[in-house]
């Protein structure tokens, strides 16, 4: 029993690694899909705004672990 929650741990570990990098994500998903289906934002500009969104929680994210790891 022991070994198979191991397993379970390790693979969810694969894939929320960062609790906060992944609600971010869903998050603006959810934000960006609003946009389009309450405000008819336009594709070309969802897809910038989800493309921008995706890159700053990526950045912010990369900071946040360099600055644990540096132990600021």
């Amino acid at each position: 029993m022991k070994f198979l929650r191991s397993v379970i741990a390790e693979l969810l570990g694969m894939f929320i690694d960062d609790g906060a990098l992944a609600l971010a994500s869903v998050a603006l998903i959810a934000v960006v899909a609003l946009a389009v289906e309450v405000a008819g934002t336009p594709p070309l500009a969802s897809s910038v705004l989800l493309l921008a969104g995706c890159l700053a929680i990526l950045l912010e994210s990369v900071r946040r672990a360099a600055r644990k790891k540096l132990g600021r």
